[in-house]
């Protein structure tokens, strides 16, 4: 059990690669001279499986206080999977605190080759046989799970809908910046700036990656290197470190001071977005959240525009607020399951090339309390037959075996051609 329970800690909590935890454990066999021989990577991805399946079948309480927080993670190919995490109101973390992997058990992990909001609908309906019709379900509105919620909402009238906070400040943002000349010429300066000096002694001042996808959540990565860079041209040469070409830095990064105005409003955004988001990540949401955000942003916006984020942010509060009932505090972000799904992504590696695999019950496995007790319950009591059998039905082939099986034909002729050519 001690090696089990080592094992699938360097994986779930240290997040390191199923085969760097079968090495860690060889490594540390040699050094304390046991006799046991360290598991082969493989058995170790088996033990991490099959505590996953068993956190995501084993029962759940029935409650009327359940809170669903909703996502989908895709892969290449054309499936995407509904992955549904969940918590009991009365289990919530004290206000103050952050919703951590183990505060979750995991409900749902549903591949399907296409969704819909009817589609999404039924796959929530499904879910009211694990936990009963819960309070409240948060997700980040996505097209076809919005839909499929308020269509859920409307069967459920006890159940609420809230929009998590991170999506909806970046929708914000968008509001604000989309339109705005300045931004988008700054965006393709630094995209620019970023190919000419990245192969010279320039480097260590270039400008950040920015992304195609959630681009919205990468406006505080470039606005703060901006602030920085800023902050290195405005010392004086002799007191820069490192010291470099005062010609080629003005001529790489002259642009970058006449965003300085700009910059600070960028600023006044991202600081009222900053105090939002932790209030209602640490705070949840409840009748009194629309006051003390008030209190926390009255001193922060400074001009018209940043007063009209403001605006905004407070708005949107309370109108979550309102869905709660006296007494009563909801869930606001649902950051945790952007970090599983995250940490996910990080485990599976090279492995996301081939589509959904069976290392999709990782997810299960990240979540909840992963204690001695529940390591032991698992492999007790559910063999690896088992966790074949719901790949198989949950997931089909991967690509890589569908690749297999098209390239088998080819693969048998050229052995044949082969054989013939020796025999010759």
């Amino acid at each position: 059990m001690g090696t089990i329970s080592l094992f699938l800690a360097l994986v779930l909590a240290v997040a390191t690669s199923l085969r760097c935890a079968s090495r860690v454990l060889a490594l540390c066999g040699e050094v304390w001279e046991q006799p046991e021989a360290a598991p082969a990577w493989e058995t170790g991805r088996w033990w991490v499986l099959r505590v996953g399946y068993y956190k995501l079948t084993r029962p759940k309480e029935q409650a009327e206080d359940w809170v669903w927080i909703v996502d989908h993670t895709a892969q290449l190919g054309p499936q995407k999977c509904l992955v549904i995490l969940g918590l009991r109101l009365s289990a919530l973390p004290i206000p103050g605190q952050c919703l951590r992997h183990e505060d979750v058990e995991p409900l749902v992990l549903e591949p399907v080759v296409k969704s819909s909001a009817e589609i999404v609908y039924q796959q929530l309906e499904a879910t009211v046989k694990t936990t009963g019709v819960p309070r409240e379900i948060l997700s980040d509105h996505g097209g076809d799970v919005k839909a499929g919620v308020d269509r859920f909402c409307a069967a459920h009238p006890t159940t609420t809908a809230l929009y998590d906070i991170k999506h909806k400040t970046a929708a914000v943002l968008q509001q604000e910046l989309e339109g705005d000349p300045a931004w988008q010429e700054f965006t393709q300066l630094c995209q620019q700036t970023k190919h000419q000096v990245q192969q010279t002694a320039l480097a260590f001042l270039m400008p950040p990656n920015q992304r195609t996808k959630a681009r919205w959540m990468n406006v505080d990565i470039l606005v703060r290197w901006g602030t920085k860079a800023l902050a290195f041209l405005d010392t004086p040469p002799p007191e820069r470190t490192p010291r470099c070409d005062g010609t080629r830095l003005e001529e790489r990064f002259g642009w970058l001071p006449r965003f300085r105005p700009q910059m600070q409003l960028w600023s006044e955004f991202l600081q009222l977005i900053a105090v939002t988001e932790h209030f209602v990540r640490t705070q949840g949401v409840e009748r009194g959240s629309p006051e003390q955000l008030r209190q926390l942003l009255a001193p922060l916006a400074l001009s018209p525009r940043a007063a009209r984020v403001r605006a905004h942010l407070l708005a949107f509060v309370t109108e979550e607020a309102l869905k709660t009932h006296s007494h009563e505090r909801l869930l606001g972000s649902s950051e945790v399951i952007e970090s599983v799904l995250g940490k996910f992504k990080r485990l599976e590696a090279m492995q996301g090339k081939s589509g959904f695999t069976g290392l999709l019950l990782t997810i299960g496995a990240m979540v909840a309390h992963t204690t001695h007790e529940v390591i032991q319950k698992a492999l007790e009591t559910v063999p690896t037959k088992r966790v074949l059998e719901w790949c198989q039905k949950t997931l089909g082939d991967s690509l890589q075996a569908q690749r297999r099986k098209a390239f088998a034909v080819h693969s048998q002729t050229e052995q044949k051609c082969d054989q013939e050519q020796e025999a010759a």
